[in-house]
């Protein structure tokens, strides 16, 4: 039985303590009126609610504690505001001065938004705490300030437009500073050689992506903390400076897309610590450095478009957690299958596009079970592709253009069971065989298929037709003959064909017209998104290197050109609605040229000349706006060359070879009266009525003038240069 409720709590004690609580409670409200009132301090309330009145999406209530408000932070007794971060906030003008009114402040945010103009003068001078300032992808300018917060240790002002030199005043007040990066901007001037003895405790350090000059400075091996040091994209010369190999905790060097010259000193061994070592993209010579072994730890190797030479380091296997070897566009040689790839486990990606390599291709790279891309174009790599390959279950890039492989039914047989395999080029090898016509199962992921420049026999062989998932084949440059087959209308994916260079013959099939990417806008932009392990590389004619890393950059194309195709061009060409160049030129094409292709609204080269067509150019064609490349030259056409947009732009040689066309830019006016009598050219190219009219003129005039007008006519018909004048694109 309980006791009486008097004998457990005295009365005099109870109420003794009640009085005890209550008083407790009214000096707690006094002295923290917070708790009872909370609201953050009013001055900096005012200074946020100035700084809101520029940017309306924030929504922050003046009825509100602004320690509440999104993207503020206030600290323990939620009195003062300690964080302001709102990146990605749709924000839209100046950085308004009233944020310096928030002493407190240790870490700001504004990344990501639309902010532009100069950072205000003395924004930072009052902070006394801020460790951290972000305020990069914005559209900010002007100069760096001169004055910052001693207690700085994060300054991001990337991806913004700032500008001018970086003067050592502008460093006085980095002593704290941990990560320093102004990349993407317009920086200019040197390097100051003082960072590191104004920031000794940098780790970061990102200065790429501007337009620095002069040499890399000295001084770099004193910061002893440094892990990242990039200074890519710039405009700096000289040598590397040795001086680096002293930044012994340096895990990520990256110097690429400058004007570096000289050897890569054997001293950049020591840097034991790096993972990355990315140098490409200058004009560095000399050999891969010997004792390149010592860096057990390098993950990323990418010293390609230099000018190195000699051959692979021997040392290079002991760099067994390597992933990306990337030495494209070098004077690198040697047997490659002396060299043993067997070590690199963890090796995703090998690129050696354009070398002196030579031998066979080294089995011991089908050890390297992860990797997912091989570019081993433009060496001297000779033999046939072994049905060990077929041990890299992830492969899904390969290109070997360029080299003196063999046996291409054999090799299609063994790559087709790769499952994962979606970019195949193997251009400019098994020289003068036959494309099998069966027999190939399998490339079920198959989306780039290149086999250029083969002067392969044969025709399209009819298990393309199985390539559902293709989108781009290349087969340019080959002895290809017979008819287009119209099966090609059922791969749903396919909307950059190119079969220039052939000897197709046969008319252009109606089915081609209906493939689903080049009739389809909706179709297209479903298919073509896909990026490449690699970048593809297009090599034109007398003009540079085109780099890809998508199939979005492929321009939607169809090329037929220097075949022996004939009949007309069928009405139904308007329905590629997706089609941005169309190549028949230098064909037997005959008939008059579809008013449709008018409909082919993203339409930007049209190339029909060499051809028999006749009639007159549908003025329609002027509504193609984007039209940048266009030529008729050397058919039967007549009448008025059409005007007004993009055909002002035309010259006089998109239509020579055309005597019955008049109007600017050709010289024949149009008031000019023609023959009635005289009919149309024709459609044969054989003798035309000028050639018929050439000897009576030639009689009155000379046997000179004869001889002159046959040649005329010789040129007028069909113009065939060698067959290497008409290579459209190399892919490696």
């Amino acid at each position: 039985m309980l006791p009486p409720e008097a004998l457990l709590f005295p009365s005099s004690f109870t109420n003794h303590n009640n009085m005890s609580f209550v008083s407790f409670l009214i000096i707690l409200i006094l002295l923290f009126p917070t708790l009872a009132d909370a609201d953050c301090n009013p001055n900096e309330k005012e200074s946020l609610l100035s700084f809101a009145t520029n940017f309306p999406n924030l929504n922050w209530s003046s009825t509100e504690d602004c320690c509440s408000w999104a993207g503020i932070s206030c600290d323990d007794k939620r009195y003062r505001v300690i964080r302001l971060s709102i990146p990605d906030g749709g924000l839209r003008g100046v950085i308004p001065s009233s944020l310096q009114n928030l002493t407190s402040l240790s870490f700001l945010n504004l990344s990501c938004n639309f902010l532009s103009g100069p950072i205000p003068d003395g924004l930072f001078s009052s902070f006394n705490n801020l460790h951290t300032i972000d305020l990069s992808y914005n559209r900010l300018s002007g100069h760096l300030p001169h004055t910052w917060p001693p207690t700085l240790q994060v300054l991001n002002l990337s991806s913004n437009h700032f500008d001018g030199t970086i003067q050592t005043t502008n460093l006085q007040s980095f002593q704290s500073m941990i990560t320093l990066n102004i990349s993407n901007n317009s920086f200019t001037g040197t390097i100051p050689p003082s960072i590191c003895s104004n920031s000794p405790a940098l780790v970061n350090l990102d200065f790429s992506l501007n337009h620095f000059t002069g040499n890399i400075p000295q001084g770099f091996g004193t910061c002893s903390n440094l892990v990242v040091l990039s200074l890519g994209s710039n405009r700096l010369t000289g040598q590397i400076p040795t001086d680096i190999s002293c930044a012994l905790s340096l895990q990520h060097l990256l110097l690429q897309g400058n004007y570096l010259m000289g050897k890569i000193d054997e001293s950049i061994t020591n840097l034991t610590n790096l993972r990355s070592l990315v140098l490409f993209g200058n004009m560095l010579s000399g050999s891969i450095p010997h004792n390149i072994g010592k860096l057990s730890l390098l993950e990323k190797l990418e010293l390609h478009t230099n000018l190195l030479n000699g051959t692979l380091p021997l040392s290079l296997v002991n760099c067994t957690k390597l992933q990306l070897l990337i030495l494209r566009l070098n004077s690198l040689g040697g047997r490659l299958s002396d060299f043993n790839f067997s070590g690199f486990s963890q090796l995703t990606k090998v690129d050696l596009l354009k070398n002196q390599f030579s031998g066979e291709l080294p089995k011991s790279l089908f050890s390297c079970k992860s990797l997912t891309a091989i570019r081993l174009a433009r060496n001297k790599l000779v033999g046939e592709i072994s049905p060990d390959i077929l041990e890299l279950p992830s492969l899904s890039f390969l290109s070997l253009t360029g080299n003196t492989f063999k046996n291409l039914s054999q090799a299609l047989n063994i790559l087709s069971h790769h499952e994962k395999l979606t970019t195949l080029l193997l251009s400019y090898n098994f020289i003068n065989e036959t494309l099998p016509a069966s027999g190939i199962s399998g490339f079920q992921e198959l989306k780039v298929l290149g086999l250029v420049g083969c002067e392969l026999f044969g025709q399209i062989p009819i298990w393309l037709m199985s390539l559902t998932n293709l989108e781009l084949i290349n087969l340019s440059e080959n002895n290809i003959n017979g008819q287009i087959p119209g099966w090609i209308q059922y791969l749903p994916n396919l909307f950059y064909i190119a079969l220039a260079n052939n000897l197709l013959s046969g008319g252009l099939p109606v089915e081609l017209t209906r493939l689903p990417a080049l009739a389809s806008h909706q179709v297209l932009d479903q298919v073509k998104y896909n990026k490449f392990e690699l970048p593809m590389f297009g090599v034109r004619l007398h003009a540079s290197n085109w780099q890809y890393n998508c199939l979005a950059s492929f321009r939607p194309m169809l090329d037929l050109s220097y075949n022996n195709l004939s009949g007309d061009i069928p009405v139904e060409i308007g329905n590629m609605k997706s089609i941005q160049d169309l190549v028949l030129s230098n064909n037997y094409f005959s008939g008059t040229i579809p008013s449709s292709i008018s409909n082919l609204t993203n339409l930007e080269s049209l190339e029909l000349s060499h051809n028999l067509l006749s009639g007159e150019i549908p003025t329609s064609l002027t509504s193609l706006n984007f039209l940048s490349s266009f030529s008729v030259a050397y058919n039967n056409l007549q009448g008025s060359v059409p005007t007004g947009r993009q055909f002002d732009t035309f010259s006089n040689q998109c239509y020579e070879g055309n005597p019955r066309l008049c109007g600017p830019p050709m010289q024949k006016s149009c008031t000019e009266r023609s023959d009635p009598s005289s009919p149309p050219s024709g459609h044969k190219k054989g003798l035309d009525t000028e050639m018929i009219f050439g000897p009576l003129l030639g009689f009155c005039f000379g046997f000179g003038i004869i001889l002159t007008c046959q040649l005329h006519c010789m040129l007028s018909e069909r113009t065939i240069l060698p067959r290497w004048i008409h290579r459209y694109f190399i892919w490696a």
